[in-house]
């Protein structure tokens, strides 16, 4: 039964090829924290946007959903065991899948996004389980485990790994200091494509995100003390960047014309140029200010936005100077863009709708209070309506402008 599922996956690979994959994964569309969302609302009630639903029951969890145009999923920890959720977009549960031991020693629960490739999703659990499942009713068409498999290290809060995918790969990092560092596999089959070495570093809760550059895909990411490119097709190291100060680094790094952002608590943010042929970077600045472990680096223009870890400001950077610019106390959090404005998910629940330009200004607000524990997971927008994920809960706002 499996080999017939696995071959029809491969058929459909093959007949569908010729067109552009609908790719929902962490983070947005390009994993920048930019949605591609307009006719938003610019201002909302005192008491918040409409709440067009609540649904409780997904778990102990940090990872944020995956809406795509038909379905919600989202990881969950239930009874000690990682659980994916589908939904309709109407809030009905369509059906829910354990698929293994999830993370109960501290912050219990799931860490990562699933990412949704047309009909099939992708999802990594805290202990290092790597699953392929079909979007319409959850079964199995691959799994593979890091820790039995590939030598994975687990860390110090498990693995927090939202999986990458590009054209038939899928990637995640074990973090063996041997050989199988960095893996790709066949999205499809779940057969080996290729092993790397890396750094030979523990990985550092980092989503990776992919360059596309006129002679190669380089594949970007943190490990446990340096930020790194390989080359997607052969795992090849190409160049690395010394982060040695804390070893948590859960913001994916975001690429813009030639140039790599990353922030971290311990290093703050950088900006390296990366030489054309992708094998070499040079840090042109750093900026202390701005230095969060999880709550993400926004560019928008000639400008980078996050936080401090221990300043609850919002920042902007100038991207030609390094220098703070500007700067709203909105306490420390996410945030994520779209339409022209910000949305900012504090870590004591309050969400907050900023301007951007010409100077940060708060312009309405809301405290998020259903839910379970931390308000870790990254806010999502999808066709108008905001997911905000605190824990067991999940709730969906109405954003949209309304029609005249």
């Amino acid at each position: 039964m499996k080999n017939l599922i696995i071959l029809s996956i491969v058929l459909f690979a093959g007949i569908s090829c010729n067109k552009k994959s609908e790719i929902n994964q962490w983070h947005g569309e390009n994993r920048d924290g930019i949605y591609q969302e307009t006719n938003l609302l610019k201002e909302w009630p005192d008491e918040g946007p409409e709440m067009l639903w609540l649904y409780e029951g997904i778990g102990n969890g940090y990872g944020s959903p995956t809406v795509t145009s038909k379905q919600i999923f989202v990881n969950g920890e239930l009874d000690s065991l990682s659980h994916l959720f589908a939904l309709d977009l109407d809030v009905k549960l369509l059906w829910k899948v354990p698929y293994d031991s999830s993370w109960v020693v501290n912050f219990p629960g799931s860490r990562s996004t699933p990412t949704v490739v047309d009909d099939l999703v992708y999802i990594c659990s805290p202990k290092g389980e790597v699953m392929c499942v079909k979007a319409e009713d959850g079964t199995k068409v691959w799994s593979t485990n890091m820790m039995e498999k590939y030598n994975g290290v687990i860390t110090r809060f498990g693995f927090a790994q939202s999986l990458l995918i590009d054209g038939e790969k899928v990637f995640f990092a074990p973090g063996d200091s041997v050989k199988t560092n960095v893996v790709a596999l066949n999205r499809f089959t779940g057969e080996e494509i290729w092993t790397s070495l890396a750094k030979g570093e523990k990985p550092a809760f980092c989503s990776p995100m992919m360059i596309n550059l006129p002679t190669r895909k380089q594949l970007v990411t943190f490990s446990e003390f340096h930020l790194f490119g390989l080359d997607a097709a052969t795992g090849e190291l190409l160049w690395w960047h010394e982060d040695s100060a804390v070893d948590v680094k859960g913001n994916t790094p975001i690429y813009d014309n030639g140039f790599i952002y990353a922030t971290s608590y311990g290093n703050g943010t950088i900006k390296l140029k990366l030489s054309e042929d992708g094998t070499k970077v040079t840090e042109v600045w750093k900026n202390m200010e701005v230095n969060s472990i999880q709550e993400g680096l926004l560019k928008i223009g000639e400008k980078l936005i996050g936080t401090g870890y221990k300043k609850f400001y919002l920042r902007v950077i100038d991207d030609k100077t390094g220098e703070v610019i500007d700067s709203l106390k909105t306490g420390n959090g996410s945030a994520i863009y779209a339409d022209n404005m910000l949305y900012v998910y504090s870590d004591r629940g309050k969400t907050s709708l900023v301007k951007l330009n010409p100077k940060l200004e708060t312009v309405s607000s809301f405290r998020v209070r259903k839910g379970t524990k931390e308000h870790f997971a990254h806010p999502v927008i999808k066709n108008g309506v905001l997911y905000i994920r605190h824990g067991n809960v999940l709730m969906a706002f109405n954003i949209r402008k309304k029609a005249k």
